[in-house]
């Protein structure tokens, strides 16, 4: 109830307006001012009531709210009603809680979105079971799902690998098969062997070249549009774009010492990968760089041809 009261205005809680009126001791008549109860049951608090007493005491303000949304919103009462409950979180500074609806609203929730999540557990060189240890302390600590499980990051992984893009060459290209599948293959076929011809048997996971390019290219999908925006090359969407690779190959160490205990196993684990340079794009005579690669020789850039054990 808002005091009536000149110079006071303050908004009073219905069951302290009483005590309130009661500080205005110099007001003559303060009995026309007071509340008056006309008989039954005192006003429940609003959230206290069933559903169904809710509806019924705020049916007026339905209607009203149910006509605003036809008129001026499509009929969408649900952004309404969030809308007003968002204002009012932030009028009385409850900034926190407000955020984290409008998060709920915008279909982000308040969790990290599963690729983010493998971009935190790569770039600070978390194992699987660190990342997991990780997820749990904090569910556990918050009570809410802020990082996302493995699983959702293996999920998200599967659109990094090779072969999960459609696509096709224009013009097709000449002796390249169609299937994209990955399978376990000897690493080294259709490879000429060395000079010394050292017996080495070999297991790897090989990808089909071209279809490790268009998966390196849509990864980076979102820095090749800021490049063109960033020199006003909006039209220039079809290209032609000049794609510049550096190839590599690199031992990737004593696997027996990664796994820690059991028998000394003679492998070496072979990495034969490729990294996206730059890339620019022809305007007129010029040449315009839209993309560079800032740390060339950083792991977190090599996209994989082929992992293998040899």
């Amino acid at each position: 109830i808002r005091c009536p009261v000149k110079e006071c205005d303050e908004e009073i809680l219905h069951g302290k307006y009483g005590q309130h009126l009661s500080s205005h001791k110099e007001m003559k008549d303060r009995e026309l001012y007071s509340y008056i109860n006309k008989g039954g049951r005192p006003r429940q608090h609003l959230l206290s009531l069933t559903r169904r007493a809710q509806k019924h005491r705020l049916r007026e303000l339905k209607r009203q709210v149910k006509a605003f949304a036809e008129k001026e919103e499509g009929g969408d009462i649900k952004a309404v009603c969030m809308t007003l409950f968002l204002l009012a979180l932030r009028a009385k500074n409850e900034h926190k809680q407000a955020d984290e609806l409008e998060a709920i609203m915008q279909g982000r929730g308040s969790g990290l979105h599963p690729a983010v999540c493998l971009a935190i557990r790569i770039n600070t060189f978390l194992s699987c079971s660190q990342y997991h240890k990780m997820y749990r302390t904090v569910k556990a600590v918050t009570g809410r799902q802020i990082f996302q499980p493995l699983h959702a990051l293996r999920t998200a992984e599967k659109a990094l690998l090779p072969g999960y893009h459609p696509f096709e060459w224009k013009p097709a290209l000449k002796n390249v098969s169609t299937n994209t599948e990955v399978g376990i293959i000897d690493g080294l076929s259709g490879l000429p062997l060395s000079i010394d011809d050292y017996p080495v048997d070999t297991i790897a996971k090989r990808f089909r070249y071209d279809a490790a390019l268009v998966c390196a290219l849509k990864d980076m999908e979102e820095e090749i549009l800021e490049g063109l925006k960033a020199k006003n090359l909006d039209d220039y969407l079809n290209g032609p774009f000049t794609v510049v690779v550096k190839e590599s190959c690199d031992g990737m160490g004593d696997v027996s010492e990664k796994h820690g205990s059991g028998p000394a196993v003679p492998e070496k684990a072979v990495r034969f990968s490729f990294t996206v340079m730059n890339i620019s794009i022809a305007q007129g005579n010029e040449s315009k760089r839209i993309f560079e690669e800032v740390k060339p020789n950083s792991e977190l850039c090599c996209k994989p041809l082929c992992l293998m054990l040899a």
